[in-house]
């Protein structure tokens, strides 16, 4: 599976940080920017404005016009090539970079949007307006993922509710969406994203690889099916 990450969280980039692919030089070719790949076999295409900052803790201060222009150019400006999915990671909530990576997305086929909430109700409570912003624009809702669900210790693999439980899937019920599934905090997992390492080739028996790779299952099923 060809597979493209566009990073448009403007104010912070950490997608290129999680991969570890640093801050290469972004090249430019024929059909515009070419994508960093995360990996030799050119399947793991990226673009984010980390690789465009000269100094890494240098802040994006933009106002809207020019955060959307940005945006636009990501789109349009950048040769992905031949993909079966393009992931866009967005910054929380519904501001301008959600607008515009819709707006430049309608010669596309938007398939949905995957909304991830934390189990407490001050999470929840954001992803709700989120879902009411997916209903007002006419974005199919693809899920709901809860991340840091419960702690599992790696010594006893006991389960402990750090934030409470259950937001999340409870959330799905009462909005009529797909509930994916619940991620847990896991050191190993936190330590890979650290380090940019590959968590899926690292730690097959960690207690988030099973929840990742279900959700990553449902989600190619659902998309291949549309």
């Amino acid at each position: 599976v060809a597979v493209g990450i566009l990073d448009v969280d403007l104010c912070g980039p950490s997608i290129p940080h999680m991969l570890g692919v640093g801050r290469p030089d972004v090249h430019q070719c024929d059909s515009g920017w070419v994508p960093v790949y995360a990996d030799a076999q050119k399947g793991l295409a990226l673009m984010s404005i980390g690789f465009l900052l000269e100094d890494p803790d240098e802040a994006v201060v933009w106002r809207g016009p020019k955060k959307t222009a940005m945006i636009a150019q990501f789109v349009s400006d950048v040769a992905w090539g031949e993909l079966d999915v393009l992931l866009v990671d967005t910054p929380p909530g519904t501001s301008d970079e959600h607008l515009a990576v819709l707006e430049n997305l309608k010669k596309h086929r938007v398939d949905g949007a995957v909304l991830v909430t934390t189990p407490q109700a001050v999470s929840t409570g954001d992803v709700r307006r989120e879902i009411t912003f997916c209903k007002k624009t006419g974005v199919r809702i693809l899920g709901i993922i809860e991340n840091m669900s419960g702690f599992v210790c790696p010594h006893c693999s006991e389960c402990s509710n750090i934030f409470s439980k259950g937001g999340g899937e409870e959330l799905a019920k009462l909005t009529g969406s797909t509930f994916l599934g619940a991620v847990p905090l896991d050191p190993l997992l936190s330590g890979a994203m650290e380090e940019g390492a590959d968590f899926i080739r690292s730690f097959p028996d960690s207690a988030s690889f099973g929840a990742i790779s279900t959700i990553s299952r449902a989600l190619l099923c659902d998309l291949e099916g549309a």
